[in-house]
């Protein structure tokens, strides 16, 4: 009798470690799932410009659709109406505190010896003969 009691603890004890197991490894699947969806939103409002990407938040979640693979579908269009509903989240718009591009970096131009003072020339054939 004592065998007996002892094996249905025993299974009870692996019953209750198998539901805790599992129960973990579906809440572990969630949140992966949750950072998929988040990586590939976020990935998508770089593409389409957008300046903070705290926005995803505003996006609804009842919205998010994800196929067999495990992509989220049209996430294009879901920030395009984000983009659509909230411009000012995304970059392209003309605005006053909107950062000027940096001029261009051109490369030095060379003088030529024509427009060089007789002092100038002087020191630049100085600094040739030097080198030879």
């Amino acid at each position: 009798m004592t065998d007996e009691f002892n094996n249905t603890e025993n299974w009870q004890a692996r019953a209750e470690r198998a539901e805790l197991a599992e129960a973990a490894l579906s809440r572990l699947q969630a949140e992966a799932g949750a950072k998929l969806i988040h990586a590939e939103l976020k990935a998508e409002a770089v593409k389409a410009g957008m300046i903070d990407l705290d926005g995803l938040k505003l996006i609804d979640a009842g919205e998010v659709r994800v196929n067999e693979a495990g992509e989220v579908q049209d996430a294009g269009a879901l920030l395009g109406r984000l983009k659509k509903a909230k411009p000012w989240l995304f970059g392209g718009g003309v605005s006053s505190s909107a950062a000027a591009n940096p001029p261009r970096p051109e490369p030095p131009r060379t003088r030529h010896a024509n427009e060089l003072s007789h002092e100038e020339w002087v020191q630049a054939r100085a600094a040739l003969l030097r080198r030879r």
